[in-house]
């Protein structure tokens, strides 16, 4: 049995498995598909501290570097359930089960899709998530991004340097994004507004995406873009279907200010817990504090079983 299970790869779950190691905790974190999370496809980051500019893979890589320093253990699978046993906790995973004491679930959140005619036909043939990632594929072509947050703004600042021509859709008549980036954004020549826009339906063939329809939200009027990609930006949805604790309406885990969930035993950090700000900073703060509470609450059960906890 383990002492702390963290699911998750990324700078949380990392973050979460150093501290929950120095604390003398048995632990392995789980990762069903590789280190780095989100933040592996991020081109700049210039807001962690220690790092004024790093790109995404440096900086997660590092994350790796101190986590086998410490001897973590990692397990690639994937956690289908978290169960409540008389022994603890057991995560049902795509290999064998695994007991636990404690679980600190950091699986972080996917990519939203719009919902538009022809995304998921065109997904991998013209449609992405992902600017870092298929972003040369469309070197010197025109291209479409979707989207008012943070991350369509850096990743539109991002791929203006690659392609030829941007055509910025945004559903409402200004940015949200920090005023920084906002600034940046205004500053690209290769860059064109569509302000007010939705989007009605990807264009294209047997080859792939050929253009994008976007409909003016108050004259109605259609207009087709000649491009070769559209990037889609437009918010996140948690991976947490694997476990059963109280969540808001979207999905994302509510905990309290020590990180515990509605589970005992069970503590969430990052971006998949419900909170203000999801950036890498945040999210090893969550997970800090969620390992320093998974360490009390294992030194808390000491003469206790864990039947009466889970009855609790």
């Amino acid at each position: 049995m383990y002492d702390c299970v963290v699911i998750g790869g990324g700078p949380g779950g990392i973050c979460a498995a150093i501290y929950a190691i120095r604390a003398g905790l048995k632990t392995v974190i789980l990762e069903k598909l590789g280190v780095g999370g989100q933040i592996a496809v991020s081109d700049i980051i210039e807001n962690y501290p220690g790092f004024p500019s790093i790109s995404g893979p440096d900086l997660m890589r590092n994350f790796e570097d101190h986590a086998k320093s410490v001897k973590a253990e990692l397990v690639f699978t994937n956690v289908k359930k978290i169960e409540t046993g008389d022994e603890g906790l057991v995560m049902h995973t795509a290999k064998d089960p695994i007991k636990t004491k404690t679980v600190v679930i950091c699986s972080g959140a996917e990519p939203k899709h719009l919902g538009f005619k022809g995304e998921m036909e065109f997904m991998g043939r013209g449609v992405s998530t992902c600017g870092t990632c298929d972003g040369n594929f469309y070197r010197n072509k025109p291209v479409a991004v979707i989207g008012g947050g943070d991350t369509a703004v850096k990743e539109s600042i991002f791929l203006s340097r690659i392609v030829d021509k941007i055509y910025h859709i945004h559903r409402r008549d200004r940015f949200r994004a920090e005023k920084v980036l906002q600034d940046r954004i205004m500053s690209r020549e290769n860059i064109e507004f569509c302000w007010k826009s939705n989007v009605e339906e990807a264009l294209g063939d047997d080859s792939g995406v050929t253009g994008l329809r976007i409909k003016d939200i108050e004259s109605g009027k259609t207009r087709d873009l000649a491009v070769d990609g559209i990037f889609v930006f437009v918010g996140i949805n948690p991976n947490t279907s694997f476990v059963d604790c109280k969540k808001d309406d979207q999905g994302f885990i509510i905990t309290d200010v020590n990180m515990a969930t509605s589970i005992p035993g069970v503590f969430a950090a990052g971006d998949c817990r419900v909170t203000p700000l999801r950036q890498v900073s945040t999210a090893v703060g969550d997970a800090a504090i969620a390992a320093f509470k998974a360490d009390e609450y294992i030194s808390e059960l000491e003469g206790r079983s864990y039947e009466k906890v889970a009855k609790l």
